[in-house]
């Protein structure tokens, strides 16, 4: 009978093959059980990659959502803390500014119109506020500046009221310059700096949008800062020597304050109501984003009792191979003939 016999050469060649195709092996199957995915995914998927795209694009489109629903989060967080600022200021001040306007006593008079410049300093702070580096009160100009410093706009207001020599007299003043509309010289030509365009609605959702209009134009917002700065105006030196003009200004002020303090709780009820439509829609978002996730780990991703049952059979099948080509390096004529 004929044998045939494997020369040293083919021998060799057939060992070299075998240990690369199961390191390939090895290595593939490290791969998917530290990573969880298959490495092969053309094979995982029968080549029909479709269902995977489409999978992929829509928790992109989802993570672009949730980058505007973060920002929009923000901005209304960053809002609604500003407006709770102003109400507690102009809460607290209007009743102090009614007791100094009810006693007219000088002290009391002039330690009320401080507070009052104290806090319109704060409240114009809070309107600059910004996010980054964007403004939140500037409607669309968020690269711009809301509105101008405290002093600079007291400084406006002196030059407003000049001339007047009676509390009425200055409260129309300030009234008219704060509400002047635009090309009337007022606040929004003069110190406003941001755009009479709302800042564009978020688009957080398929279909879903939340817009945060608020700006420091808004009526409400001026008519808060107009009774700050009533009373600051007393402390600037408005009506000098007139105590009883000084004090029936910061009674003015005052009842101004209290009748902001309202519209500003107006103001934080619909930005909350935008807060709870972020939030609803974050997370419905999340619940599809998760299901999605789960739906590409069923067609992508790996066993790893398999993998780890495959990986445990190559160890052993390269042991093996490594073994019995020791033994051939070792073989010589004696041994083969014997």
């Amino acid at each position: 009978m004929t044998s045939l016999n494997t020369g040293d050469l083919a021998q060799s060649l057939l060992l070299r093959r075998q240990n690369s195709a199961l390191k390939t092996d090895f290595n593939r199957l490290t791969q998917e059980m530290t990573s969880g995915r298959q490495a092969d995914l053309g094979a995982a998927l029968k080549g029909d990659f479709k269902v995977l795209a489409g999978i992929e694009h829509s928790l992109t489109v989802l993570q672009s959502f949730d980058t505007a629903a973060s920002e929009a989060r923000i901005f209304a967080t960053t809002q609604q803390t500003t407006l709770d600022l102003m109400q507690t200021l102009g809460a607290d001040l209007a009743p102090v500014l009614s007791g100094a306007g009810t006693s007219g006593g000088a002290t009391h008079v002039s330690t009320a119109a401080h507070d009052a410049r104290q806090k319109f300093f704060s409240a114009v702070s809070a309107l600059n506020v910004r996010v980054g580096d964007r403004y939140v009160f500037s409607g669309d100009a968020t690269d711009q500046k809301p509105i101008l410093g405290a002093q600079d706009i007291l400084d406006q207001l002196t030059t407003a009221i000049a001339g007047q020599v009676t509390a009425s007299g200055v409260t129309g003043a300030i009234d008219a310059w704060f509400n002047a509309p635009p090309g009337g010289g007022g606040y929004l030509d003069t110190v406003y700096g941001g755009s009479p365009v709302a800042l564009a609605p978020f688009r957080i959702g398929e279909g879903e949008e939340a817009s945060l209009t608020l700006s420091a134009a808004d009526p409400t917002l001026r008519e808060a800062l107009k009774g700050l700065a009533l009373g600051a105006m007393v402390a600037e030196g408005a009506l000098p020597g007139d105590l009883t003009g000084q004090a029936l200004l910061l009674k003015t002020a005052g009842q101004s304050l209290l009748a902001s303090v309202t519209g500003l709780a107006s103001l934080q009820a619909n930005l909350g109501s935008t807060e709870g439509h972020i939030a609803a829609v974050t997370a419905r978002n999340g619940a599809e984003g998760s299901a999605l996730g789960i739906a590409r780990n069923e067609l992508i991703a790996a066993d790893p009792f398999e993998t780890a049952n495959e990986l445990e059979a190559v160890k052993t099948q390269l042991e093996t191979l490594y073994a019995l080509t020791a033994r051939l390096s070792r073989l010589n004529l004696a041994d083969f003939l014997r």
